[in-house]
């Protein structure tokens, strides 16, 4: 039996790091993306694995949710024994007073942040609840989801919003035959572009860039590979989605 995982923004960062572990753990992947990743797909062929990736701009996220739903109703569901979605991609507008951003910015962070994991997830459900495969899903989530930080409202409304969608999901799918266990995770602080981007911004526009220039300097990131190890081993524990809003370093 196989395990199929479906991973958003798996082209880089602790994506790209979870799509390679799990090749390594013989996992079938389909990576949805901006931007196609060759060494990926080289890898996935050595392993003798099967790997797609569809490059999509989360920002038409309707457009990914229906194709999603389109494919896995052409798969043979039995073949599965577990079938996962890990809505991990993400995106920053500027690091800016929210009066400052924007509409444009603001509305495509919303999409990639809030609206792609919540369509992905309804299809994803909708298209697998027959299947009698284990089913998970993994929003990856942040610590700023659940604390407050002038010029980070888009971002911290987004996270905040992926934690409680998942709450009340988590609810319904606990009646359902073979429900989903879902979690939104916070995955810890990651040495990523993210983080580059938050320690490069204006620090008159954003009186917290020093917390994070400090954890750069104290050596407190971990590298997008151990973060993907720690949000990796959490998905396996038995007892995931138990608490559907977690903290991997809980």
């Amino acid at each position: 039996m196989r395990h199929l995982t479906i991973l958003t923004g798996a082209s880089r960062g602790m994506g790209l790091a979870m799509a390679e572990q799990l090749i390594t753990a013989g996992h079938d992947l389909l990576c949805i993306s901006r931007k196609h990743n060759d060494a990926l797909g080289l890898r996935a062929s050595a392993a003798g694995r099967r790997c797609e990736q569809w490059p999509q701009d989360l920002t038409h996220a309707d457009a990914a949710a229906a194709k999603l739903e389109a494919w896995l109703a052409a798969q043979d569901a039995d073949a599965f024994a577990s079938v996962t979605l890990i809505n991990n991609a993400g995106m920053l507008p500027r690091i800016a007073p929210l009066a400052a951003i924007p509409a444009q910015d603001l509305a495509d962070a919303m999409r990639v942040d809030l609206e792609a994991p919540l369509l992905l997830t309804s299809a994803f459900l909708r298209a697998t609840q027959s299947w009698s495969a284990a089913r998970k899903v993994l929003n990856i989530s942040s610590g700023l989801g659940r604390r407050a930080m002038a010029s980070q409202a888009p971002y911290c409304a987004a996270k905040a919003g992926m934690d409680h969608f998942t709450r009340c999901v988590a609810l319904e799918e606990a009646d359902r035959p073979n429900g989903a266990r879902l979690c939104s995770l916070a995955p810890g602080v990651i040495d990523t572009d993210m983080q580059v981007q938050l320690r490069s911004a204006d620090a008159s526009q954003f009186p917290d860039r020093g917390n994070f220039t400090g954890l750069k300097d104290k050596g407190a990131l971990a590298s997008p590979a151990q973060a993907a190890a720690n949000v990796l081993a959490f998905l396996a524990r038995p007892d995931f989605g138990s608490n559907p809003v977690a903290d991997v370093r809980g």
